[in-house]
């Protein structure tokens, strides 16, 4: 690696009633997939799946560019999305109503039309439009899953397996005593994943999944939330799959977490405090300290401008547009780079000098960006200079141990880049992946631990990467797939898979725990007893399984990173386009 420190840091849904319409509610964006189909039955046990063939590159015919995808009218009937009995094969179907309805087509089910903007909030509640419709010339052709997506569902259906045995409407798995922990009491696991077996293609696991949220997801319940845990998870989670299923249950459960989340905004400085109790409508910071992390209070900002965008109600962006403006009025920082804590109530920065890119600063970086992406760009530089060179240049590692957590940073420079900024992003953003998939490939066990130490002077005989005892375990986490999901869709480099497909074979070899599910481990430094710990966190379903199948997709239009930019917890939501 040369250098590391440098280069580092209940129905089905076709079957459902039309849901009433919710006053006032202007459904600004439509679904981009058609309803999921139930994927193959179990291809046998993982170990006897092996690599694929490199697969086609991408298909990269489009449309006209302003075409939109809506959710597929009620007479059009259900369409397979991917036909996994018959990977290679899946026929492009043509629209069933071309005869009587000549200007819209089909494309995987869905209905193409035109000119449906995705505008920011406003304050006037606007009545749902008729969608203008036209004839499309083309029609885009499917893209079949290969393997290593099969892999990905074979994974993801075992993991849920010991979800839905074990822990049922329970916040996580707790796979080796085949039981549960709570956090919040709140189903975080089966939240977190809604969107993943959207996109995955589970239809019967999906609505199964449906009905616990129809029936018996409550929020009017005596117990403290993380405003930020529950605001990346529980309604972006929610906002994600109203999105990608057009189902109105998921924006009105989104509207009543969100509203019950904005006692947490009633501070002195407008800083939210960091938990609130989503039943007594009465908010507090942690119990130890008056001070909120700097991450948490600026990366909750995708997900309540979007709530404002659906339901017209501005108090939701309102109150994280004042973070982030207050943020960027604070002194301390360096060179872009901010404290990790701030206190509620004097709203200034807390522990000045020390400064991090991992866990308590990580996602306000990655969320400076996608708040201008989410916008359109069309926000003029409005929450910290974010077009200027300096403050994205400026996040780069500065001693020599990072933390996993940091792994966000490449997919975020070549994101960045990709969306018009500073083109060495992508160079340093190749370098920093590489550094990440090292804190794999140089473990005896291809895991990553959760803090690596960078030997910054080659020694004949010392690996570049260090781990400390107490910082060797594994958490299932996504950032490094992440990432590889982003350097491959931007460049197409298939190395980027390959190091995915490694990372996916050690998980099932050393995480996997027969009877269902999945479980961090202790000791990524031991092959023969890794030390597993008896816990599933959500995240491996909403967001390091995800990445896993999109990571091996070359289908571009698979959540169009165009049309659609991911929260931190990978839960996708839509690109505003101006009217």
């Amino acid at each position: 690696m040369g250098e590391p420190w440098k280069s580092l840091t209940n129905k089905p849904l076709d079957e459902q009633k039309t849901e009433p319409e919710i006053p006032g509610l202007k459904l600004a964006n439509p679904a981009v997939l058609p309803a999921p189909q139930k994927a193959e039955a179990n291809r046998g046990d993982y170990p006897q799946l092996s690599p694929q063939k490199p697969p086609k590159p991408p298909h990269v015919r489009r449309g006209p560019s302003n075409l939109q995808i809506k959710p597929p009218r009620r007479d059009a009937g259900p369409r397979t999305r991917h036909d996994t009995s018959s990977v290679g094969q899946e026929p492009v179907h043509a629209a069933q109503n071309e005869k009587t309805e000549k200007s819209v087509i089909s494309w995987r089910g869905a209905v193409i039309e035109t000119d449906q903007s995705t505008e920011p909030p406003s304050s006037k509640i606007k009545e749902p439009e008729k969608p203008s419709s036209v004839e499309a010339e083309d029609q885009k052709e499917p893209v079949p899953i290969n393997d290593r997506q099969l892999a990905v569902i074979e994974a993801f259906r075992h993991a849920w397996k010991g979800y839905k045995e074990f822990s049922w409407g329970h916040d996580e798995l707790k796979p080796l005593s085949k039981s549960y922990s709570e956090w919040f009491g709140l189903g975080l696991t089966l939240i977190d994943a809604l969107d993943t077996m959207w996109i995955l293609g589970l239809k019967e696991e999906f609505e199964e999944a449906r009905k616990w949220v129809a029936n018996d997801l409550v929020f009017d319940k005596n117990v403290d939330v993380n405003l930020f845990e529950s605001t990346i998870r529980i309604l972006g989670g929610l906002l994600s799959t109203y999105h990608l299923s057009g189902d109105s249950l998921f924006l009105e459960k989104a509207k009543d977490i969100g509203n019950r989340l904005m006692p947490a905004f009633k501070t002195p400085s407008k800083i939210p405090y960091s938990d609130v109790n989503i039943g007594r409508g009465t908010a507090h910071p942690p119990r130890w300290t008056s001070d909120s992390t700097v991450a948490e209070v600026t990366s909750i900002q995708l997900e309540f401008r979007e709530l404002s965008r659906l339901t017209g109600d501005e108090k939701f962006q309102k109150a994280v547009d004042e973070v982030m403006k207050h943020v960027h009025t604070l002194s301390g920082k360096n060179d872009g780079l901010v404290p990790m804590f701030i206190n509620t109530n004097s709203g200034q920065f807390t522990h000045l000098g020390v400064y991090t890119l991992g866990a308590r600063a990580d996602s306000y970086y990655e969320y400076l960006l996608k708040q201008w992406i989410q916008g359109g760009k069309k926000e003029n530089d409005p929450f910290g200079n974010l077009t200027e060179n300096h403050t994205i240049s400026s996040i780069y590692p500065v001693s020599d141990v990072s933390d996993h957590l940091v792994c966000f940073l490449p997919g975020t420079l070549a994101l960045g880049a990709h969306n018009g900024l500073t083109a060495d992003h992508m160079q340093l953003a190749e370098a920093l992946i590489e550094t990440c998939y090292q804190m794999y490939a140089q473990v005896e066990t291809g895991l990553s631990p959760e803090i690596v130490h960078f030997n910054l002077h080659a020694e004949k005989g010392h690996k570049d990467v260090e781990i400390k005892p107490a910082d060797r375990h594994n958490l299932l986490r996504p950032e490094t797939v992440e990432s590889l999901f982003y350097m491959y869709r931007f460049t197409g480099d298939k190395k980027y898979q390959d190091w995915g497909w490694e990372i996916l074979q050690n998980f099932n070899k050393y995480t996997r725990v027969p009877t269902g599910g999945y479980t961090s481990i202790n000791n990524v430094q031991n092959p023969s007893n890794p030390e597993p710990r008896d816990k599933m966190e959500s995240f491996f379903l909403g967001e390091t399984l995800k990445y896993m199948f999109l990571l091996f997709s070359d289908d571009i239009d698979l959540i169009n990173l165009d049309k659609y930019v991911f929260n931190t917890e990978a839960h996708p939501l839509p690109i505003w386009v101006p009217a």
